[in-house]
């Protein structure tokens, strides 16, 4: 688990099986970018991420591109939802031992959040690059606006995320 501070009094806590889930599509070799869907529960304060899909076949992907199907997306979503899953966020991958986003990650990013109906303040984008958990990991939150970087203030190890 990687516990992120979000002010002013919340936490986004990202749990290893969703961790997990995101290592095993680490963009190393000649891996295709991969990405999905970000799913948590919510409780006082606290965002748990307990859930990352993707990627799937109705996907295009490329060595630097991946775009997702959206109406497979808007499906996981409602299906998700009826589990008591909400919708949070993307993660995709870069080639890159501490990833950053680029400027279509974070212009699409914008245009995601101000076209979804939702009544969250924002929305996750994690990148995933080739480095160790936590310093592989590029989370940030978006409001629409511009996207905030968070930096992790606590982590538990787990030995299945390895280098």
């Amino acid at each position: 688990m990687i516990r992120y501070h979000i002010p002013p009094e919340g936490h986004l806590l990202f749990m290893d099986a969703p961790l997990a889930h995101l290592h095993r599509y680490r963009q190393t070799g000649r891996r295709n970018e991969a990405g999905g869907q970000l799913f948590a529960t919510f409780e006082e304060g606290i965002t748990r991420i307990v859930c990352a899909t993707g990627p799937r076949r109705a996907d295009r992907r490329g060595p630097t591109y991946f775009i997702p199907n959206r109406k497979a997306d808007l499906r996981e979503i409602r299906r998700l939802f009826k589990r008591g899953l909400h919708y949070i966020g993307d993660w995709h991958t870069h080639p890159e031992v501490k990833p950053t986003p680029s400027c279509t990650d974070v212009e699409s990013f914008r245009e995601m959040f101000r076209e979804s109906r939702h009544s969250l303040l924002s929305f996750v984008m994690v990148i995933v690059g080739v480095g160790r958990v936590p310093d592989g990991l590029y989370v940030g939150l978006c409001d629409g606006g511009g996207v905030n970087v968070l930096r992790p203030t606590a982590k538990r190890s787990d030995p299945h995320l390895g280098p």
